[in-house]
């Protein structure tokens, strides 16, 4: 059991640390200069390091302190947190909660539901990344994660629950099928100007062609146009740059503006699963829970 003296000792080193000095320290503490030197005179002992470098004029966190520092914060906050969430008698989310979302799907779709939601709960603190590279949540520290694609079986250490498949369309602007035709079947879409996505290493990626449900042909295009960010990919169809093959969660709005036309919608075919995940053990936090609750209204069809 860890000792009211030890955390006595945690909370004057924290505050010697803020402050930058005993005296300031002190002030802060209600206590003496010298209570707060002895303190942390105390723990540097105890831990077997020096943690402030001491001259006449100022007072500097070593290395070693620095690093204690860090996890002095972190163990200070989740204090604070778990005395909160009994406070709230475990109904209002409340704290810190990070959040990882992909980069296009969550500025489009999680971003305006999660600004809705912090100006309803306003003691809670959402630290969001906006990232589409894998995540390890316990590791990162993340609270909830959404995911396009994924696992066909996630860990019994991850939650997850399923918001649907993505659907991937072709289309094109008004302005490029006025000036080039409508393609009224495969064959003829594969004469047309293609705006295809690239990736870092140079490939692009196939467009999908579905001929029937279980016969899915991967195409490779010779792309007019190839653009390594999804909301430029979708620009370049609104510019009339050519045909794109792009999911209805990332046009839909543009669809029903009449920028962009669906065209061939026989060939609408399923693209990559969208997961809402979390560590099992949070999932009780009422932040968590309450999170988990938005963001399962992002079910795509």
């Amino acid at each position: 059991m860890i000792s009211a003296e030890r955390l006595k000792g945690i909370e004057t080193f924290v505050a010697t640390a803020a402050a930058g000095s005993f005296t300031a320290a002190a002030e802060r503490l209600h206590l003496t200069s010298s209570a707060v030197s002895k303190s942390v005179a105390r723990l540097e002992d105890r831990l077997g390091t020096r943690l402030f470098e001491r001259t006449t004029r100022r007072l500097a966190l070593t290395d070693a302190g620095v690093a204690f520092y860090s996890t002095c914060l972190r163990v200070l906050a989740d204090l604070e947190e778990a005395e909160a969430v009994l406070a709230a008698q475990r109904s209002e989310p409340v704290g810190r909660l990070r959040l990882d979302v992909p980069t296009t799907f969550g500025r489009l779709r999680v971003w305006p539901l999660l600004l809705r939601f912090a100006q309803q709960h306003l003691q809670l603190r959402p630290h969001v990344t906006f990232t589409d590279r894998f995540v390890d949540l316990l590791e990162e520290g993340v609270d909830v994660a959404v995911r396009i694609g994924g696992p066909d079986h996630w860990p019994a250490s991850v939650g997850h629950r399923s918001l649907g498949r993505e659907r991937l369309i072709f289309c094109a602007s008004p302005d490029y099928l006025t000036r080039r035709g409508t393609p009224l079947s495969s064959v003829e879409l594969a004469r047309h100007d293609a705006v295809l996505y690239g990736k870092a290493d140079g490939t692009t990626s196939p467009w999908l062609i579905a001929h029937a449900p279980d016969a899915v042909e991967r195409r490779t295009m010779e792309g007019r146009m190839t653009v390594g960010n999804a909301e430029a990919l979708v620009a370049a169809a609104k510019a009339g740059c050519g045909i794109a093959q792009l999911a209805t969660w990332l046009v839909g709005d543009e669809i029903e503006r009449g920028e962009l036309v669906q065209i061939l919608p026989e060939l609408t075919t399923e693209g990559l699963p969208l997961n809402l995940i979390w560590p099992v053990g949070r999932q009780l936090l009422p932040k968590v829970d309450a999170m988990l609750e938005l963001l399962a209204d992002l079910q795509i069809t």
